[in-house]
């Protein structure tokens, strides 16, 4: 029987190996060589074979595995020292303490190492994170005398090898201590052996570093695999579509939501070609080579996969609004599968069911495989081969790809051949004006949550379908549900806040200063305090809200895991409620744009601020404020509180990760009562372990000292002007107890200033008095300071006047001046030289601020103002945060390394006593009553 025919492409130049395809082709076809296949077809036996889904389990992937495969994720485990953590998971806190590897820029030396030194990496946002270099010290007495002082040096990869001859029933040897862990299996094993919030933050950095993201992972000794839903939801993205590129063009959205076409590569038996070569230059734009997919040539050599075969990747294509930039003018998915699909036949499946074309990559097609294809019949998905041909069997291939063709719905069109010593570019376009074509034509699209729900219906375990994350989602749901107007839910159920707060805030105010004014009238001291007490008063007299009282059950729960599901989830569905409000594109962690951020003037018109989980944790400050208030004017008995135990649910949250409002944004002040509160449950929870380091960031929004922070110690405060909360926040870091008594503390107090400091003297003389005192009560509990700055001569007026109000107390905090490149990807340092002309350039601010605080005949430069000492290197240089344009571009390196350099000098500082001296938290609550 005739085959119906097969038109087989070969885009190689001068290619004249033909005969065995078509030996009747003539010289002058031979630019655009086409072999047509006439050959005789033998039936198969089971070519109508059927394979059924929907339990989790088939033949050809979740059957009978043998033994040694159920004790291999276990191997790999010990071998990483990870099997302690099966049971009770890796959590964020645990990768977030500062030890005394956090001063070091140190190499693995064994493979217990490796997990920490690649959370520690990808923390820093570390363009090499994937790349770990582990170096073994040999004993002085196994050491070759001629080598006594060399160490031997053993580099780990992100991947291996597309192309393994072997099944997935045959294994090579595990790595031994002094032999190479793939890095892709030691990946999977630190997801495995990480909580939800663990993995999470992995992926968030990872996306950060533009390294494709594991949205598969793989446990076949627990006959499972996990649609890593959850962990992509922390990620948000930004793209410009085209044209133009104008405000109305920019779009931002999580990545779990927004759909877009998705385009797999996978490999079937062996393939000369790399599937993740091929990926990273189809994304890839002009002759930078992207490697977001870590391939085999990227480094010396190659070691197996032991774990990690049968992961699915994911990364996309964003464009930026720019024609020369942009392959492609819409969002495109990439998905990558690691391993033979003959024997990952469960993801292969999934991948043909949420993909709009899939990209096959092999050298032959055997009969196992023609049978495996020919059950996509009926597939709305499209296929194309792409086929080596000096590997494979070309006829026996040819055979198979005709059969193929009327199941599969394809044509000549759909089968490449790529040689990999031909012109690649060629090839490459080719593959991208495919996709272009199949996303300009009417496909299928899907969000990351679609793709999980065809996860669910093969059978797939999906991380977010736990209990407890349901049901915090469900609350959540319920709350923002009610939210239609944020002015309006604002007024009506945020009750406490608003004009109450601010009347009551403003009379404490003026009590704070009558009190300090020497002899106040004693009459007019009584009549502030019966106004405060009437205002007080009226805020006790209302109950909480239904939506306060429901986020207070919220964060009541008794079970942990649900508090902190419940509290991402309300992060992300306020957030999904305010964003039809943003107006302009947010310059956030993920899309800082390379702009003016110089002397910004933020002391009239302040962007407007989003409703976020720091508002109904506000309103439960009030609500303990106003009763404590009562309480000691005697309105109240102390038996009768209600909200006491509001600082202890607040507590707990700080200790899980989330900051906390220190100074708040809307009124410019700080809730006392609300914030010894929370010190003091702090005290009682640490016990022994009370000693503190205050660590703080200043600057105007926009400078970077956010992102400086988070990118620093792993932190999560709000990044970016237009779309984060105002007020002045705190998080605590712990200290591991095996170095706190090296470091002199035992937890770090870091507070980011956020938007409260403006960047210009004004003529509203009562905002930049507010400005001037919340930096000084700032700078005053710090033990350390960071001043972030855009422009070198551009200090804000009101740090300027903090520091010359400290300078005459004595208490000057160790201070560290960064200026952050935000123009130029990168830049060299300033010379020792350059840093002292930075000191000594006049300046009309810093004149201005000491005629202002009477200092005018002794200030006249900034070196005048703060003990700034060029050798001791109080003026720091860090490069641009981005290597290439948003939103494709990855953290620079140099940001990275330069914000270790400066992580490293502050801690240096602290175990030096460089700072002021160290504080428990007893005294910390003293230092903010004072103040």
């Amino acid at each position: 029987m005739a085959s119906p025919g097969i038109e087989v492409e070969l885009l190689v130049k001068g290619h004249s190996d033909l005969g065995e395809v078509a030996p009747e082709i003539k010289a002058s076809e031979r630019r655009t060589a086409v072999a047509i296949a006439d050959l005789e077809w033998r039936e198969m036996e089971g070519d109508d074979c059927e394979f059924h889904y929907g339990d989790g389990t088939n033949e050809a992937q979740d059957g009978d595995f043998p033994a040694v495969e159920r004790s291999r994720l276990q191997e790999m485990l010990s071998l990483l020292g990870l099997e302690t953590y099966q049971l009770q998971k890796l959590s964020l806190q645990d990768s977030l303490q500062i030890s005394s590897d956090s001063m070091k820029n140190w190499a693995p030396q064994v493979p217990k190492d490796l997990p920490w030194n690649f959370l520690r990496k990808l923390q820093a946002l570390n363009a090499e994170a994937r790349n770990t270099t582990m170096v073994l010290d040999v004993p002085p007495d196994a050491r070759p005398v001629e080598k006594e002082s060399q160490m031997e040096e053993e580099i780990i990869y992100w991947d291996t090898a597309d192309d393994i001859s072997a099944d997935i029933y045959s294994f090579s040897e595990l790595p031994t201590p002094d032999t190479p862990v793939n890095p892709l299996d030691l990946l999977c094993a630190l997801l495995l052996s990480s909580d939800s919030f663990l993995q999470q933050e992995i992926v968030v950095k990872m996306s950060l570093c533009q390294f494709a993201l594991p949205l598969v992972l793989p446990d076949s000794e627990n006959h499972y695999h996990t649609f890593l839903l959850w962990a992509m939801r922390g990620i948000v993205r930004t793209w410009w579509s085209q044209p133009p590129r104008g405000v109305g063009s920019f779009r931002e959205d999580s990545v779990v939501l927004f759909r877009a076409p998705a385009f797999a590569f996978v490999r079937m038996e062996v393939s000369s070609n790399s599937k993740s070569q091929l990926l990273n230059a189809v994304l890839s734009p002009g002759h930078r080579q992207r490697d977001c997919f870590w391939h085999r040539d990227l480094n010396l050599g190659t070691n197996p996969r032991e774990i990690a075969d049968g992961l699915v990747e994911i990364s996309w294509f964003l464009p930026s609004g720019r024609e020369d930039l942009d392959i492609f003018p819409e969002p495109v998915a990439f998905l990558n599968l690691r391993g033979d699909i003959g024997s990952h036949w469960l993801q292969f499946k999934l991948l043909t069911e949420i993909s709009s074309a899939v990209f096959i990559l092999t050298d032959n097609i055997s009969k196992k495989e023609y049978k495996l294809l020919y059950s996509m019949k009926g597939s709305a998905t499209k296929y194309y081969f792409i086929l080596s041909p000096y590997r494979g069997k070309r006829n026996t291939n040819l055979r198979f790809l005709n059969k193929l063709i009327p199941v599969l719905k394809m044509d000549h069109s759909h089968v490449l051949v790529k040689v990999s010593s031909t012109d690649s570019a060629s090839f490459v376009r080719r593959v991208r004006s495919i996709v272009a074509h199949v996303a300009r034509s009417p496909c299928r699209r899907l969000s990351l949550e679609e793709m999980a729900n065809a996860a669910r219906k093969l059978g797939l375990k999906v991380d977010e379908d736990c209990e407890e994350c349901q049901r915090a989602k469900d609350r959540m749901e319920r709350i923002t549900r009610k939210i239609k107007d944020l002015d309006a839910y604002r007024r009506d159920e945020l009750r406490l806040q608003g004009d109450p707060w601010r009347k009551a805030a403003q009379v404490e105010k003026e009590l704070c200063q009558v009190q300090w004014a020497g002899d106040p009238p004693e009459k007019h001291r009584a009549e502030l305090r019966h106004r405060l007490l009437e205002l007080r008063m009226q805020q006790n007299g209302h109950d909480p809200a239904w939506g306060v009282q429901e986020f207070i059950t919220g964060v009541s729960s008794p079970s942990l895991g649900e508090k902190q599901y419940f509290l991402r989830w309300m992060e992300w569905g306020l957030a999904r409620v305010a964003q039809p409000r943003l107006r302009q594109p947010p310059e956030t962690i993920l899309t800082l744009r390379p702009k003016h951020c110089g002397a910004v003037d933020f002391s009239e018109a302040l962007w407007p601020e989003p409703l976020g989980v720091e508002h109904f944790l506000r309103e439960m400050g009030q609500f303990y404020e106003a009763e404590s208030c009562l309480v000691e004017a005697g309105k109240l008995p102390a038996g009768q509180r209600r909200f006491a135990h509001f600082p202890g649910l607040a507590l707990e949250l700080l200790l899980r990760g989330l900051p906390l409002e220190l100074i708040d944004g809307s009124t410019l002040s700080t809730p006392l009562r609300w914030v010894t509160g929370l010190l003091k449950e702090l005290h009682i929870r640490l016990e022994r372990r009370s000693r503190l380091v205050v660590l703080s960031a200043l600057g105007v929004p926009g400078t970077g000292k956010s992102t400086l922070l988070n990118t620093m110690f792993g932190l999560r405060f709000a990044t970016g002007r237009g779309c984060g909360p105002r007020g002045a926040f705190m998080q605590l870091i712990t200290v591991a107890e095996s170095f706190s008594q090296d470091l002199g503390c035992d937890h770090i107090l870091v507070i980011d200033s956020g938007g409260l400091i403006g960047g210009t003297l004004t003529a509203a003389g009562e905002r930049f008095e507010l400005e001037a005192s919340l930096a000084t009560l700032i700078m005053g509990l710090s033990n350390v300071t960071v001043v972030s700055l855009a422009e070198t001569r551009d200090i804000p007026p009101a740090i300027l006047h903090a520091f010359l109000r400290l300078e005459k107390t004595g208490h000057m905090p160790n201070y560290q001046f960064v200026y952050q490149n935000l123009h130029e990807v990168s830049a060299p340092g300033p010379k020792p030289r350059e840093r002292r002309q930075l000191l000594d350039q006049p300046s009309d601010v810093s004149r201005a601020a000491a005629q202002m605080e009477k200092q005018g005949d002794g200030i006249r430069t900034l070196a005048d103002l703060a003990f700034c000492d060029p050798e001791r290197q109080h003026i720091w240089h860090i490069p641009g945060l981005w290597h290439g344009v948003p939103p494709m571009a990855a953290v620079s390196l140099g940001y990275s390394e330069a914000i270790f350099e400066l992580k490293r000098c502050l801690l240096e500082n602290i175990r030096n006593g460089l700072s002021n001296q160290n504080k428990n938290i007893q005294q910390l609550i003293e230092l903010v009553r004072r103040l």
